[in-house]
């Protein structure tokens, strides 16, 4: 049973306890989650606050993970969330991707797979399909351009070399890396992984164009053929 607060209309509740109040006297970190949504719901529902929605969001969704994995549907069938309440929500959630994405803009160089992970994990995360990029390198190995080269299933991302190729040789690239993620968060490379890391590199040397690295990034982790030595070997181990 929703408290009285929860009925009531934020502009009725003391000024210290209403959340963009307390955000700009106290700071955003000393809110709940629920709270921050309130800020962007903006009004709640006939019957409910502001808050009582956002908790309604998380309860339902499964938290903010669930929240930045969810459709636009999914969103808009909790009462009191239409169309432009869960875009503001999606774009808020989207900034906050792209906030926290370090830069890796074109010239910079290639350092470590760290970095690529720091800069393509907040926006892989929280993807319930597979996509797969390949990042042009020039002669330096500094940065020319990333391209999505294939978006899959939860299960497969399907690319060809072909299609991987074209586009490197059209770019005049020196070197590639390739990245994708796994829906499931678990960054170990599958077998089949291995068989297409090795049939790029053999595609890249007949090419003359050096595959450097194939990262698999998943929730909080991730997995470097460069750093494990895998290139080398062209993934025949298991």
């Amino acid at each position: 049973m929703a408290s009285k607060k929860g009925r009531q209309s934020i502009s009725q509740w003391p000024e210290t306890e209403r959340p963009r109040e307390r955000l700009l006297t106290q700071g955003s970190q000393t809110l709940t989650n629920a709270q921050l949504l309130a800020i962007l719901l903006r009004v709640g529902r006939h019957g409910s606050s502001a808050v009582q929605v956002g908790m309604d969001i998380l309860d339902r969704l499964g938290g903010l993970a669930g929240l930045a994995q969810c459709g636009i549907e999914e969103l808009c069938a909790v009462p009191g969330v239409g169309e432009a309440k869960a875009a503001q929500l999606k774009a808020a959630l989207e900034l906050g991707k792209r906030a926290l994405a370090g830069p890796l803009t074109k010239g910079t160089k290639i350092t470590s797979s760290r970095d690529l992970f720091t800069h393509y994990h907040p926006t892989l995360r929280d993807l319930r399909h597979e996509v797969f990029k390949v990042i042009l390198l020039d002669a330096k190995h500094a940065i020319m351009r990333d391209m999505t080269v294939s978006e899959g299933s939860l299960t497969l991302s399907i690319v060809h070399p072909r299609e991987v190729f074209t586009l490197a040789v059209k770019e005049s690239a020196a070197a590639v890396i390739f990245l994708h993620n796994h829906p499931s968060g678990d960054p170990t490379p599958s077998q089949e992984d291995r068989v297409l890391t090795a049939r790029l590199v053999s595609a890249g040397e007949v090419l003359g164009i050096r595959v450097l690295d194939h990262l698999v990034v998943g929730d909080g982790r991730y997995v470097s053929f460069a750093d494990q030595g895998w290139l080398t070997n062209h993934g025949d181990d298991a």
